[in-house]
C-alpha cells in the first residue's frame, strides 16, 4: 500500500505536500521561520532524499540566504550542522510617503530597521521631487548601514492615495497633484535597478502591524485616521486591495449626522469631513480654540482641554458608526487604530468602541478586539519591508535567482 505524501509546515503554519518542496525555493520556505534545522531533519520533514536536500541547501548557502547555525547534538560521531535563514543576506529600502512627510529606511529581510531618516516633505510637490529625494536619501542610508547597492533586494513604497498594485501607478489620488498615472516603478529603477513594489499607505500599515504584532489574527482591519481616513483590510490572511486598488476607502462613507457638511470630494456627510484631523481642528477653531490642524488637536487634548477631548470622542463615535457596518460585513477579530490622530489614544478609541459594540451584531463582536497601533509611526515602514520580502523570498523568485546565478 502506498502511503500518503508527507506534509510539511510552511512559514505561515500551512501544510504543503512534500512533492511541492523539490525546488530550493520551495525548501527555503521551511527555513523562513528562523528555526535551525539539520539536513537530516529537513529530509524527514519533506520526505525528500538526503542528497536532494543537501544540494538544495548548498545552493541556498551559496546565495547567502541560508547560513550555518551551530551544531546539533550527536548520537555518535561528528555532530551534524544546523542551518537557518539569514535575514542579513540582503536589505530592503522601505519608504513611507505621507501628505507632509517621507520616512526612508533600510531594513534586513527580517524587517529589522538598520538605518532610518524622517523628512518634512509635501507630497503635493510632485513625484519627481519626492521620489528624487527618496533615491538620494536611500543611497546615503545604504552607506550608513554599511551596505551596497548589490545588497539591495528591492524597494517598497507606500503612497497616501489609491494605487494600482500591479503597475505601481497612483490612480486619481485626491491629495497628490501630478501623481495620477505616474510610473513610480520605472522612475525608481532608473537609479536603483531592483524590484519596486508600490501600494496604498494604509494597506502596508495593515501588513506591517499584523506581521510585527498580530500574526495570529487572519482577519484584521487597520484604520488610519490622520489628514484622511482609510482602512487596510486583511481577510483570511490576505491583504484585500479590491478591483481597482480602492478597497478600504472609509473616508468617503456617509455619516448620518453630517448631512450639511461638505467634503472636499464634493459630497456631503463624508466621514473624513467630520472625523479627520483637519475636520476636528475646524470644529474647535469655530469654538474659538487655536486649532488649524490635527497636531493642534492632539496638543489641546494633551493639555486636558475638555472641548478638544469631547470633539475627539465624537470623532471616534463617527468612525464607529461606519465601522459598525464594516464589522457586520467582514467580521474581523482585530481592529487597530493608527495614524497621527490615533496617537490621541483612548479618547478616540473609546468613542469607536462605544458605537461598534452597541451597533454591531453580538456574534460579530463576541471576540472582537479594538486597540491602538503598537507599531505606531513605523507601521508603514515595516509593511513596505514585508511587502518586498514576501515577493523576493517567494519560491518562484528565489528559484529564478538561484538559476540566474548558477
Amino acid at each position: 500500500m502506498t502511503s500518503a505524501p508527507e506534509k510539511a509546515p510552511g512559514k505561515d503554519g500551512s501544510v504543503q505536500d512534500a512533492g511541492s518542496l523539490s525546488r530550493a525555493g520551495d525548501l527555503f520556505q521551511l527555513l523562513r521561520d528562523g528555526q535551525a534545522r539539520t539536513r537530516a531533519e529537513l529530509a524527514i520533514t519533506t520526505g525528500l532524499a538526503r542528497s536532494t536536500v543537501a544540494s538544495r541547501i548548498d545552493a541556498l548557502m551559496n546565495s547567502g540566504l541560508v547560513g550555518p547555525a551551530g551544531e546539533a547534538s550527536s548520537s555518535g560521531g561528528r555532530p551534524p550542522s544546523r542551518f537557518a535563514f539569514n535575514p542579513a543576506a540582503r536589505v530592503v529600502l522601505a519608504v513611507d510617503v505621507g501628505a507632509t512627510h517621507v520616512i526612508v529606511a533600510v531594513t534586513d529581510l527580517g524587517g529589522t530597521v538598520l538605518a532610518e531618516r524622517r523628512l518634512a516633505q509635501e507630497v503635493a510637490d510632485g513625484p519627481e521631487v519626492v521620489l528624487g529625494r527618496v533615491v538620494a536619501e536611500g543611497r546615503e542610508l545604504l552607506t550608513e548601514a554599511g551596505r551596497s547597492l548589490d545588497d539591495l533586494a528591492g524597494i517598497g513604497i507606500g503612497l497616501p492615495g489609491p494605487v494600482e498594485h500591479d503597475t505601481g501607478r497612483p490612480i486619481k489620488p485626491p491629495i497628490m497633484p501630478g501623481w495620477d498615472g505616474f510610473d513610480v516603478v520605472r522612475y525608481m529603477q532608473r537609479s536603483l535597478p531592483v524590484p519596486v513594489l508600490v501600494d496604498n499607505d494604509v494597506n502596508i500599515m495593515a501588513l506591517g502591524e499584523r506581521t510585527a504584532y498580530w500574526p495570529d489574527h487572519d482577519n484584521l482591519l487597520f484604520i488610519k485616521i490622520a489628514t484622511g481616513i482609510g482602512a487596510g483590510i486583511i481577510s483570511s490572511g490576505e491583504l484585500q486591495r479590491g478591483a481597482n486598488g480602492t478597497a478600504g476607502d472609509l473616508g468617503h462613507v456617509r455619516v448620518p449626522r453630517g448631512d450639511d457638511v461638505l467634503c472636499r470630494c464634493g459630497n456631503y456627510g463624508c466621514l473624513e469631513a467630520l472625523a479627520s484631523g483637519p475636520a476636528v481642528a475646524r470644529q474647535l477653531h469655530a469654538q474659538g480654540l487655536p486649532a488649524s490642524n490635527g497636531g493642534d488637536v492632539l496638543r489641546l487634548v494633551a493639555e486636558g482641554n475638555l472641548q478638544a477631548i469631547q470633539a475627539l470622542r465624537q470623532a471616534g463615535r463617527d468612525v464607529g458608526d461606519v465601522l459598525a457596518t464594516v464589522v457586520n460585513l467582514l467580521n474581523p477579530s482585530m481592529i487597530v487604530i493608527g495614524g497621527s490622530m490615533g496617537e490621541a489614544g483612548e479618547h478616540l478609541v473609546a468613542g469607536i468602541r462605544e458605537v461598534v459594540y452597541r451597533r454591531s451584531l453580538p456574534l460579530a463582536t463576541s471576540h472582537l478586539r479594538i486597540g491602538i497601533s503598537m507599531a505606531g509611526d513605523q507601521a508603514a515602514i515595516l509593511g513596505a519591508s514585508q511587502m518586498v520580502t514576501q515577493h523576493v523570498l517567494s519560491p518562484a523568485v528565489i528559484e529564478a535567482t538561484l538559476q540566474a546565478t548558477g
